[in-house]
């Protein structure tokens, strides 16, 4: 007769061992994510402390040093855009065509006119035609209305401590700590976007202490509240870059029917020899050579590129940022809207088939770098020589048909 209740007080006994457990459980789950945290804060707070070392070696005070980094914590929120870079994520025409929305337009022209004296100096001083300038302003910070509201620190501590891009940010932290240590800024006014970028026309740290100038001539290089200091520096930056004086970005053109797109890069009087015409009916030079760029393939829009449009990729390397800045700029100086249609009505590739694109291209011997999904210059010139050895039209664009023959390919 014991036997049983023994049993039964067992069980029980087990079922409030085992419930306890399950509420142990569940109470480590809900704490689990508070030790993490504290687990990185305390990691982040020894990446801060070993960077003393290097800082001080670079002049860096320890007063500045405490004083940059009081309070600082790694901000998720900045990881999380490392993944959505618009300018690789979103198709060239939707980005190119976002950069010249009527707002930013109206508001381009009008800078245009209240700096009008600065940029005419600008371009005598430095050779960078105005449109360029402009176009790079409306597009970092839409001409001086946004420049960012994250504290640099913090921004490039908390890529640095990840190691996003190696010790790219680790080396652009370091520099930061160097500009509030000659008092070029104030803490509080260092201000910029998540990946630690400044001031009206956005440079990162290593920038501003290379190019940055003082256009205004106040004594002061103030990328932050000065417009003359902010254009200035970025004209000299792009001459620096090797901005060639007299050459144009590049522009659209009207291909002739039957166009051999084997040719890639020649000489202005080349491209004319084969029936290429601007769509703006403007003559084309007659010195100088340039690139045939098919941002949307052959069936869309075709323009010859410059050495001038590499040099706006060193502000940002992707092709649809160059070609956002060059096109801003163009329609804020009275340009005409680009005339080729784009091929919005053709399937797209999602990331899981722009990464096999990049492996199996990679696979034949034809790419190298990461899977990362971003087709950009290097996925283009890859898919290009591919299309060469199969036959097909080279324009270097990937898209369904050109994935269904590297999937076909041996």
């Amino acid at each position: 007769m014991h036997q049983p209740l023994r049993s039964a007080r067992r069980s029980v006994g087990g079922a409030l061992i085992l419930g306890l457990c399950f509420s142990l459980s569940l109470a480590e789950a809900a704490f689990a994510p508070a030790r993490a945290q504290e687990a990185s804060q305390a990691g982040f707070q020894r990446f801060v402390q070993g960077l003393w070392p290097a800082a001080k070696a670079r002049g860096v005070s320890r007063a500045t040093f405490d004083e940059a980094f009081r309070g600082v914590e790694p901000d998720p929120k900045i990881i999380a855009l490392t993944n959505k870079q618009s300018e690789f994520v979103r198709p060239i025409w939707e980005y190119i065509n976002g950069s010249v929305s009527a707002q930013r337009l109206e508001r381009g022209r009008d800078m245009a006119a209240q700096w009008s004296k600065t940029l005419d100096a600008i371009e005598r001083t430095y050779g960078v035609p105005r449109s360029i300038v402009l176009g790079v302003w409306g597009m970092e910070t839409n001409f001086g209305s946004f420049t960012g509201s994250i504290y640099v620190v913090r921004a490039l501590a908390t890529l640095a401590y990840t190691r996003y891009r190696g010790d790219f940010f680790k080396e652009e932290l370091l520099i930061a700590l160097q500009i509030l240590e000659d008092d070029h800024i104030d803490r509080a006014k260092m201000l910029g976007s998540w990946a630690g970028a400044m001031g009206q026309t956005q440079f990162m740290p290593s920038s501003f202490m290379k190019y940055a100038v003082d256009g205004n001539r106040d004594g002061v290089r103030d990328i932050w509240g000065s417009v003359p200091d902010a254009l200035a520096s970025t004209a000299n930056y792009l001459r620096e870059q090797g901005w060639e004086s007299g050459l144009p970005w590049g522009f659209e053109v009207q291909l002739p029917k039957g166009f051999d797109f084997r040719n890639l890069r020649q000489g202005f009087a080349s491209w004319s020899a084969l029936g290429l015409r601007r769509v703006d009916g403007k003559a084309i030079p007659r010195s100088g050579e340039a690139t045939l760029f098919l941002p949307g393939g052959a069936k869309g829009p075709a323009f010859l590129v410059t050495e001038n449009y590499n040099v706006i990729k060193t502000y940002n390397s992707s092709d649809a940022y160059a070609m956002g800045v060059a096109y801003l700029g163009d329609r804020v100086m009275g340009g005409s809207p680009i005339q080729g249609a784009w091929p919005k009505d053709e399937p797209l590739l999602d990331k899981d088939q722009r990464q096999e694109v990049q492996k199996r291209l990679a696979g034949l011997g034809l790419y190298e770098g990461d899977a990362d999904g971003k087709l950009g210059s290097k996925t283009r010139e890859a898919v290009r020589n591919f299309q060469l050895k199969r036959g097909l039209i080279p324009d270097g664009y990937a898209d369904l048909a050109t994935l269904r023959e590297l999937r076909a390919a041996r």
